[in-house]
């Protein structure tokens, strides 16, 4: 069942999309890539799906009960971001704000939900240290605990191994498998499509053509383009 819907999707600025004429469905249980040349609007489209930008033509429609609540999104970091002083423990917790409506502190469950995500990405024993300090794989594991604070249904990724190195990639791809397995829909943009193949379900590829279909449509779909083996 889709959980996501485009119908001749374009997004970008006004008088200039970045790409137009979109159209797939991400279904539930979904782990669908998203790929393409630098500039053809891969962050873009995942902005437009939030409802960060709005459509400049078409819609995007949500199916099989998600709403925006359901949505876990981690985002490509930025230098601000990665130097953020708080403690391990509430940059994960802060993933369930959205859930929290009026409330002004979070409940006995959602820390309990924090500590669990905490131990299931194996920083556990970094509760109480502060975020800056941590390595770049550390902080993509933090920030991934708190988008599956907001992730009850959907997970949404921006590039999470970019500047990671190879062992750590591989961790983090491991990481994502399992919790795909687990039955989280993963959404995920990344430039590696070698190492994202294995683990696709779905591709979508945006930019000066456009391609939606299975690993293996995707694969015959590169080889009749003579495309090489590491294109993004």
């Amino acid at each position: 069942m889709p959980q996501i819907l485009c119908r001749d999707l374009a997004a970008g600025y006004p008088g200039h999309p970045v790409f137009a004429g979109l159209n797939f469905a991400v279904n539930a249980g979904d782990y669908f890539c998203i790929v393409g040349e630098n500039g053809a609007g891969k962050t873009t489209l995942m902005k437009t799906l939030l409802g960060l930008r709005k459509p400049l033509a078409g819609r995007v429609e949500f199916g099989d009960g998600l709403t925006p609540r359901d949505i876990g999104y981690l985002s490509q970091q930025t230098p601000v971001q990665r130097d953020f002083p708080a403690s391990v423990r509430e940059v994960v917790l802060s993933g369930f704000q959205g859930r929290m409506g009026l409330r002004p502190f979070y409940n006995r469950e959602e820390k309990e939900q924090a500590r669990e995500n905490m131990i299931r990405l194996g920083i556990g024993d970094l509760a109480g240290h502060c975020y800056r300090d941590l390595s770049g794989g550390q902080q993509q594991r933090v920030l991934l605990a708190r988008a599956l604070g907001a992730a009850r249904k959907l997970l949404l990724l921006d590039e999470p191994v970019a500047g990671l190195d190879p062992l750590v990639t591989s961790d983090m791809y491991r990481i994502l498998q399992e919790l795909h397995q687990t039955g989280m829909t993963i959404l995920m943009i990344t430039h590696d499509v070698s190492e994202a193949l294995p683990f696709a379900t779905r591709i979508l590829h945006i930019g000066k053509r456009l391609f939606v279909g299975t690993q293996t449509e995707y694969r015959a779909w590169r080889a009749a383009l003579g495309a090489p083996g590491k294109a993004g």
